[in-house]
């Protein structure tokens, strides 16, 4: 069942990212 931990693991790892750099921009502009 490798195919269904890409299915979840994946989307995951790409909103980790997205949140990620939302944090980071917030971060710059609280300044």
């Amino acid at each position: 069942m490798w195919y269904f931990a890409w299915m979840l693991g994946l989307p995951l790892a790409v909103a980790m990212g997205v949140i990620n750099a939302v944090i980071e921009e917030s971060l710059h502009h609280d300044d």
